[in-house]
């Protein structure tokens, strides 16, 4: 079984667009630099609706072990804590077993 991680990002309402896309070309750099991402998709909200988050990411990994690997990744804690969470107003996640085939 794999691992599925989601994640949902809502940025505060006065970030500006360049901010956000720098946050989103952090993420989308990451399998650069973590093995462990079997995939990786990073988009922005379609804006059909006002109140849905304005990032998404989803990540597939072999195992737990791989995603928890991800998960305390130095690069991904970097891209955390200097892209996006000083600009966060919300972030919901959740990793689900899955079978890819």
């Amino acid at each position: 079984m794999m691992i599925r991680h989601c994640v949902l990002l809502k940025f505060h309402s006065d970030t500006s667009e360049e901010i956000m896309e720098a946050a989103a070309d952090g993420i989308r750099s990451l399998p650069g630099y973590i093995p462990e991402i079997a995939m990786y998709s990073v988009g922005f909200d379609a804006k059909l609706r006002d109140d849905n988050y304005d990032l998404a990411v989803v990540g597939d990994f072999a195992s737990p072990e791989d995603y928890l690997v991800y998960a305390s990744h130095p690069k991904h804690l970097e891209v955390i804590s200097e892209l996006l969470a000083p600009y966060l107003s919300g972030r919901s996640a959740v990793q689900y077993e899955w079978n890819s085939e």
